[in-house]
């Protein structure tokens, strides 16, 4: 199974998370910040190698708390 990242909200969300392709596991590759995004919608995609191939997709939230306050 192959995963990737589809749609983003907010789209600056594509500086702040990566996956690996092989495992799913969703990685930060950017810095959060409460103060600039509070809230991250991503889709993640899956599709096998069959023939024909399937495919699914999920939607991830990640809520930024302020812990500074």
């Amino acid at each position: 199974i192959s995963y990737s990242l589809g749609q983003f909200f907010p789209q600056e969300g594509r500086d702040v998370f990566g996956i690996d392709r092989k495992s799913g596991e969703i990685r930060l590759t950017g810095d959060l910040d409460f103060e600039n995004v509070g809230l991250y919608r991503l889709q993640v995609d899956a599709a096998d190698q069959g023939n024909p191939p399937l495919s699914g997709h999920c939607k991830v939230v990640v809520e930024v708390l302020d812990v500074n306050d």
